[in-house]
């Protein structure tokens, strides 16, 4: 089996939002720290920050991040949009409303014009996020 999984970097603030997204999908979390795995070259103030996390939730969402180490370059902006769909309306509203929450929605959930409801917002993270629930006509069929 392959999986595409979203990794997500932070500059320092990875725990926390790891743990928000644990509590918001759901799932178990993992997390180790550049200390726990002995990563060399990295500074002692660096040392207890997220150098892997993973959220496995039980609808099978898997979400990767770390922190980037004081010493390593990293963009200043998220280029990537996480991008949730199905066609649960109840938990993909519930994820919404989660994710926009202190966050800043740049386009409303609602109908848009392929008959789905579609979103985008910011989280408070700074993560980019899509979020679209498949309309009555783009349901799979009841089997």
């Amino acid at each position: 089996m392959t999986m595409l999984n979203p990794y997500i970097s932070f500059r320092g603030n990875a725990r926390e939002a790891l743990e928000f997204y644990a509590r918001l999908f759901g799932g178990e979390l993992t997390m180790s720290t550049f200390r726990e795995a002995g990563m060399p070259g990295v500074a002692e103030e660096d040392l207890d920050l997220i150098m892997h996390g993973m959220v496995l939730s039980p609808a099978g969402l898997n979400l990767m991040a770390s922190d980037t180490p004081s010493s390593m370059e990293r963009p200043n902006e998220t280029f990537i949009t996480v991008s949730l769909s199905g066609d649960d309306d109840a938990e993909l509203r519930r994820l919404w409303a989660g994710l926009a929450d202190g966050g800043t929605v740049t386009y409303p959930l609602e109908v848009a014009p392929w008959g789905d409801a579609f979103g985008q917002l910011t989280d408070h993270f700074g993560v980019s996020w899509m979020v679209n629930i498949a309309g009555p006509a783009n349901r799979p069929a009841a089997s």
